[in-house]
């Protein structure tokens, strides 16, 4: 796709040769022929097709003009994290109503944490009515990126997983939305492919999979295991669950919003029932009234955003609130010592991903599950070995074990330093403000090493993310740049600032945590220093100041972009020229 080009304007004599004097101090530098604003045609690629990408789409459609994209998704269908993760009881753990785009409310989501397949129909129903499909290539992985210095583009290397074809592409910006939540990984144990039962990963779940009446072994306790344990246990035999680490369980977060947040009295005009089902009517009245729809959104976005105090080690407000949990994962487990001991961390609330689970402590106390966290030794053929000895017979062994979160490409990206996957591989990741990294001209990604992914919605998140991006690429586009990168000082600088204040949040604390790529204790590479706002308003401002430039024009000048002394802005009869007229500054910047 690409926008239209202003009308050619008549171009104007350069003027007389300059002086000899000056001639020789800027050399064979010439006036650009054409007006302040004009736009160059390029080409971008981006990668997925999930979230970020159909955000990005539209933002480029509202913020660009001569340009042509092409989104490659190797899924057969868009959706990214929402089309692959399918298991039972799969949804949010936000709002449903913070968990959309601002610019596309959806009035019906059923219940209050969105079920997966209303959040993949949801983004389906936007992809289709957005007519963003033409836009999009399933089925297409990219295998490989290099930069191209002299002609300041990617080449890109792209197979088509449904032929095995591979052909050449290339971009003006490459622009990286694969995600973080889509790589799936099985437990480190030996013997996983002796097993002879039926071995699941909940990422790929077979949807012609019954659990009912078997002897079933899930493995993981983060915020797919908490979901799918208290789905199926009523159904199994015997359900072992087994956990590495404890993991903080907290209350149904509308309770607490209605005991203690500022929303309370929003939610005490909606109708739920005992699955936090929305009602009819209150679905009716999120269609007819939209104040009082946006009093709700509005409400419970506050909410969402106003969790970054807890995360603050040692203050009052995460020491209240762990109380508050650890009371209430007791009275969840009924008390139980042996199970409290097993299941209540004693590491800081927050240092792992803080998950509403419902039903899920509750479904350990039941007669058919046990819970263990004994370590594997290996698998066998008949089921699980742990290192006591003992085997753990099982029809079916399901990891709930997550991602791979190293944040490590997973082509060869190679920049002007190299291949990415080999210096990440080796070092900490280190990105700026978490979408651009030094080394990798006119490459940008959504949510990279230190991005806020715990943090609250994607959705409005990306929505901030898309527009900084697109900012950038207009710059170029119009002051003739062609290539910026992050200085590897900024990068650096950014760094050094992270893991100064990360100690003083639960993230830092000891505990075996994605966070942390895993580990127990290393720096905190998933997660941005600071609140949601935070984050948002580090963003309202491009620091031109903190990025390195190539222009287009040989001598480098980087004031070649003013040109023939006109303006579009004037000479473009579709837009007003004197709009400085209508917005007078009513207050300080």
């Amino acid at each position: 796709m690409s926008g239209d080009r202003l009308p050619q304007f008549q171009q104007h004599p350069a003027g007389p040769e300059p002086p000899a004097s000056t001639a020789s101090q800027y050399g064979t530098y010439k006036v650009r022929e054409e007006p302040l604003g004009s736009t160059k045609p390029i080409r971008i690629v981006l990668i997925g097709a999930g979230a970020s990408g159909l955000n990005m789409i539209r933002t480029l459609r509202l913020g660009l003009t001569s340009y042509e994209l092409v989104v490659y998704e190797k899924n057969e269908d868009i959706g990214g994290t929402w089309f692959e993760n399918r298991y039972p009881g799969c949804r949010c753990d936000v709002p449903s109503h913070n968990y959309q785009f601002s610019w596309r409310p959806n009035h019906e989501w059923s219940n209050f944490f969105s079920p997966a397949k209303e959040i993949q129909e949801y983004l389906c129903k936007i992809c289709d009515e957005e007519g963003m499909r033409d836009t999009i290539k399933t089925s297409h992985r990219v295998s490989s990126a290099r930069w191209n210095e002299e002609k300041g583009i990617w080449n890109i290397t792209v197979r088509n997983t449904k032929t095995n074809e591979e052909f050449d592409d290339y971009a003006t910006f490459l622009l990286d939305g694969t995600g973080i939540l889509n790589n799936w990984t099985w437990p480190d144990v030996p013997g996983l492919q002796d097993f002879q039962g039926t071995l699941i990963h909940t990422a790929c779940w077979p949807e012609d999979f019954d659990h009912r009446g078997k002897v079933v072994a899930v493995i993981g306790n983060g915020s797919t295991g908490v979901q799918l344990v208290p789905e199926i246990q009523p159904g199994a035999e015997k359900l072992y669950h087994i956990v590495r680490t404890p993991t903080w369980v907290i209350p149904p977060r509308r309770q607490a919003m209605l005991v203690m947040g500022n929303a309370k009295d929003i939610l005490s005009e909606i109708e739920l029932d005992e699955k936090e089902n929305f009602s009819q009517a209150t679905i009716a009245r999120f269609k007819s009234d939209p104040d009082f729809y946006r009093r709700f959104v509005k409400g419970i976005e506050r909410e969402v955003n106003n969790g970054f105090p807890v995360i603050l080690k040692d203050g009052p407000v995460q020491a209240f609130a762990r109380a508050k949990v650890v009371e209430y994962m007791t009275a969840m487990l009924g008390g139980d010592e042996v199970l409290c001991k097993k299941l209540i961390p004693t590491f800081a609330l927050g240092c792992r991903r803080l998950t509403p689970a419902p039903g899920y402590l509750q479904s350990l106390v039941q007669p058919n599950v046990s819970v263990i966290t004994e370590g594997m030794k290996r698998i066998v053929p008949e089921g699980i070995e742990l290192h006591s000895g003992e085997v753990l017979k099982v029809d079916a062994i399901i990891c709930a074990t997550g991602f791979n979160l190293s944040f490590c490409p997973r082509f060869p990206l190679v920049g002007r330093k190299g291949n990415l996957q080999e210096s990440w591989r080796q070092e900490v990741p280190k990105a700026y403000m978490s979408c651009a990294v030094a080394g990798l001209p006119n490459y940008f990604t959504f949510l990279g090493p230190n991005g806020p992914i715990g943090h609250g919605s994607v959705f409005t998140l990306t929505e901030h993310i898309a527009k900084y991006i697109c900012g950038i690429i207009k710059k170029c586009q119009t002051e003739g740049i062609k290539s910026i990168v992050p200085s590897q000082a900024a990068v650096d600088d950014y760094f050094e600032h992270i893991t100064t204040f990360m100690p003083r949040t639960a993230w830092a604390s000891s505990c075996r945590s994605w966070f942390k790529g895993g580990k127990e204790d290393g720096p905190v590479v998933a997660l941005h220093p600071g609140s949601r706002i935070h984050f948002f308003h580090m963003l309202e401002r491009f620091r031109g100041e903190d990025w390195e430039y190539v222009y287009d024009n040989d001598r480098q000048n980087r004031f070649e972009y003013l040109g023939n002394g006109f303006s579009t802005k004037e000479l473009d009869p579709s837009v007003d020229s004197t709009w400085y007229l209508d917005a007078p500054a009513t207050s300080r910047l």
